[in-house]
């Protein structure tokens, strides 16, 4: 069994500054590199051995052209990847200090645009999964309602709806409350949800983290992954929650690792008939996998060309 999952939002290029710990003003050399959280999901299902199709939006120019080139290397299903004439591909520049902090500038352009008029609703028939993860998509624009609208028909077809709120404080800096409201509408209505220690209290105010969890829960959230780093990952799923903890690695790059998790997460899940009703012992081997994959993922550089095979990940 191998079922279809969908993912919908941002890909776009990454420009990484090749210049340790300096800043966008003193860099001058720049490695390229496909982006975006949904785009690293669809990744990772692939690199595993899963129907991953992707839908999103990039430039009508030489950058779209490199993304979907990189999609279809990876044998993502391209189909629902458009590309606008208008607007080009976006673009973001990193550079990474010594102390880990970043310099962040973001080129917005094609993704903000998919609407839901260019999106074909016939796809919820077959999709047994739909992950949203954009990191982008709940910014304003064309692309936040068209999300909101895609949401409400994921639930209407009752598909396994899977969320990851990829804060950004660099994207949302003075509007923390309003990604907040905006990604409690996901929060409740998901069926599988990934977040960050950092995006649990961002989410809730609430630093006891046995209470944040249980806020989420009642808001809709069903299955819900905290990730603690190396420290593992916080299952909770009916009534029941535990410490499933990760392997032990020499980290390199944590890029895309919480990407990582979640298509590994969701192949697994795809590859079972009984996805909607699992145990939660069936929920602590998924994470245990997911775990494994993420790690290794921390071990290369980069985010795509890091993610391990099947065949890797059952070696460990």
């Amino acid at each position: 069994m191998n079922q279809p999952i969908l993912c919908i939002g941002e890909l776009l290029i990454d420009f990484f500054s090749t210049h340790p710990d300096a800043n966008l003003v003193d860099s001058e050399i720049f490695i390229k590199k496909a982006g975006g959280a949904p785009a690293n999901v669809c990744a990772a299902i692939a690199r595993l051995g899963g129907q991953a199709h992707f839908c999103g939006k990039v430039g009508n120019d030489s950058f779209g052209e490199f993304l979907q080139n990189t999609m279809e290397q990876l044998n993502i299903h391209t189909d629902l990847l458009l590309k606008d004439s208008t607007h080009s591909t976006t673009l973001a520049f990193v550079s990474i200090y010594g102390d880990g902090q970043r310099d962040f500038i973001f080129n917005r352009g094609a993704d903000s645009f998919l609407s839901i008029d260019e999106v074909p609703l016939r796809i919820f028939h077959t999709m047994k999964f739909v992950h949203f993860g954009s990191a982008t998509a709940l910014l304003p624009g064309p692309l936040q309602q068209t999300y909101q609208s895609l949401l409400e028909v994921a639930k209407e077809n009752q598909c396994f709806i899977s969320f990851d709120p990829n804060f950004r404080a660099d994207l949302w800096k003075g509007k923390e409350l309003q990604f907040v409201e905006l990604a409690k509408d996901f929060v409740g209505k998901c069926d599988f949800l990934k977040v960050s220690d950092e995006e649990l209290l961002i989410l809730t105010n609430e630093p006891n983290m046995s209470k944040a969890v249980t806020s989420l829960h009642t808001l809709g959230a069903k299955c819900i992954a905290v990730t603690l780093g190396k420290e593992g990952t916080l299952l909770s799923y009916d009534g029941n929650s535990s410490i499933i903890p990760s392997i032990p690695i020499q980290a390199v790059d944590t890029t895309g690792a919480g990407d990582a998790f979640v298509g590994a997460s969701l192949f697994q899940l795809s590859q079972r008939k009984n996805f909607q009703s699992l145990s939660f012992m069936e929920w602590k081997e998924i994470v245990l996998f997911s775990n494994k994959v993420a790690a290794k993922v921390c071990e290369k550089m980069g985010a795509i060309e890091a993610l391990p095979s099947l065949a890797e990940v059952q070696s460990i």
